[in-house]
């Protein structure tokens, strides 16, 4: 990529990486500095000859003999000296680095950088990169790079990959600092670069800042590719931007980009999530009159939209058409049936899937387990849910807290806490960590039955496992406390200064309440 020359631009993303300030401004690339250094003589020179002469050779012992003479000034020459070579470079520079590490400093790092990435050596100089960029802050790490630029008779790709391995490590504020730098000097980033940059933008959810950085990569000319506009479409979706979606969508061709099978398949989701089934359905109809076949995330998109709707049967005729052109069924669709199914209490009509499921060679996992489970646990069928934990356990799959969540919940419906709280128990046992619901579920059962203690121990636990209850829960164990008599208990409880920072505000009514209560008064 050659240096560019961006007379105006006029936007620019700010040091913070803030999506909604980007203020017009005009003006010219900022020339490039050069900075030399000093020539080695004497002793400095005779040991850059000797070691260079070591490194060619191939006499590796000789130079290990002479590195407790090396130090920064020496390291910079002999990279300099061998930046024809980037493989003995790089070995002369983990050596150093290995067995005399302070004799390394910003500027050897630097030229190691500018080496690597002249000889298209990415992977390596990212990995360099990586441990440098906890160390050093943006500005430094760009700075010293520049400053050596023309030293090494470097390549605009060293800022690329400065600029890539930021967004690879999700250094957003480094990344944009490093794309406002790169833009003033006249260095502009890879669309791959940019694509990075926006991966991992949307895997955090930022999409106020991929839809600013859109518009940037537009205002600075860089060309975007179908997995841009994929990306940007997505960030819209995700946004309730679904019209403007559609947009860019629709500019794809004049912009010399054809869309590929992600492209409609995002589009498809979004009419999924908004439950406009119609329209998914009208844009799978053109998607294969453009000539892209549907593949499996396209049906399993539709599917989990239809049961969203509890529109089991149009769900299962997407299931049938699957079938009918060969699209073989994954464990990601039969799971989404299984989990409508489940929901809409129709688990016998999930159990017959997940039996086509196994028939046809499909791995069950924990998911389709816990959906089963967790239908037949709400239909009252415990020993259907009970014959499939076994199964799990012949399988050699794990329950998860799920599960177990499942299981406690119809055995607290049902008034069975003692066999709740063995399931608690052995949830516990298994490394299984209770959330606040499980929690709630068995507290109130143990005080549907009368049992405040129980109820009281496991509040205990709650609070151990950093949950805060809320005060309606706190009312029904103290409550029930005092009208079983337990009231010291409570207070006992509520003194306890690790437990009083968990109380929510404005409980401490009933503390007092209890303590008059106690006190007689």
């Amino acid at each position: 990529m050659k240096n560019l020359s961006l007379r105006q631009v006029p936007t620019q993303i700010d040091r913070k990486g803030n999506s909604n300030s980007f203020p017009k401004i005009h003006f010219s690339v900022l020339p490039i500095p050069h900075r030399s250094i000093a020539d080695p003589k004497g002793h400095d020179c005779d040991f850059v000859n000797i070691a260079h002469s070591h490194l060619i050779n191939g006499d590796w012992s000789k130079l290990i003999d002479l590195l407790p003479g090396l130090n920064p000034f020496r390291t910079k020459h002999i990279l300099l000296k061998m930046q024809r070579d980037p493989v003995l470079s790089l070995e002369f520079y983990d050596l150093a680095l290995l067995h005399k590490p302070n004799s390394q400093k910003l500027e050897s790092h630097s030229i190691i950088l500018h080496i690597l990435t002249k000889a298209r050596r990415f992977k390596a100089a990212e990995s360099i990169l990586r441990t440098l960029i906890p160390k050093i802050s943006s500005s430094e790490l760009f700075s010293s790079l520049l400053n050596s630029y023309r030293l090494c008779e470097s390549s605009p790709s060293i800022f690329d990959s400065l600029f890539k391995t930021y967004a690879h490590l999700k250094k957003f504020r480094s990344a944009t600092d490093t794309f406002y730098c790169m833009r003033d000097y006249g260095f502009l980033p890879t669309i791959r670069s940019c694509n990075a940059f926006v991966s991992s933008l949307l895997n955090l959810g930022r999409t106020d800042i991929v839809l600013a950085f859109y518009k940037e990569i537009n205002h600075c000319r860089i060309s975007p590719n179908v997995y841009t506009l994929n990306m940007v479409m997505l960030a819209l979706c995700c946004s309730g931007r679904l019209e403007k979606a559609l947009q860019v969508f629709g500019t794809m061709e004049s912009m010399g980009i054809s869309p590929i099978a992600s492209s409609f398949n995002t589009l498809i989701s979004a009419y999924c999530n908004k439950g406009l089934m119609s329209s998914a359905l009208q844009l799978k109809n053109k998607m294969q009159a453009k000539g892209f076949d549907p593949n499996v995330i396209t049906y399993n998109t539709i599917i989990h939209g239809f049961c969203k709707e509890h529109k089991l049967n149009d769900a299962s005729k997407i299931l049938k058409e699957m079938n009918a052109k060969n699209i073989i069924p994954n464990t990601v669709t039969y799971n989404t049936l299984i989990c409508g199914c489940s929901q809409m209490n129709n688990v016998e009509m999930g159990f017959r899937i997940y039996e086509d499921m196994v028939k046809n060679g499909v791995n069950a996992d924990i998911v389709t387990y816990n959906a089963l489970i967790l239908g037949f646990c709400n239909e009252g069928k415990t020993k259907k849910a009970a014959f499939l934990v076994k199964e799990m356990d012949s399988r050699n799959l794990m329950p998860n807290a799920s599960t177990y969540s499942a299981l406690i919940s119809v055995q607290c419906k049902r008034q069975n806490s003692e066999r709740a709280f063995e399931i608690y128990k052995a949830m516990r046992k298994s490394g299984c960590h209770p959330n606040y619901e499980i929690f709630k579920i068995l507290i109130v059962s143990f005080c549907q039955n009368k049992d405040f203690d129980g109820a009281l121990e496991l509040l205990k636990e709650m609070l151990e496992s950093w949950i805060t209850p809320d005060k309606a829960l706190l009312n029904e164990v103290f409550d029930g406390l005092h009208r079983s008599g337990g009231t010291h208990k409570a207070m006992r409880f509520l003194s306890n200064a690790d437990v009083l920072r968990f109380i929510p505000e404005g409980f401490f009514d009933l503390k007092n309440n209890l303590s008059s209560l106690v006190s007689g008064t």
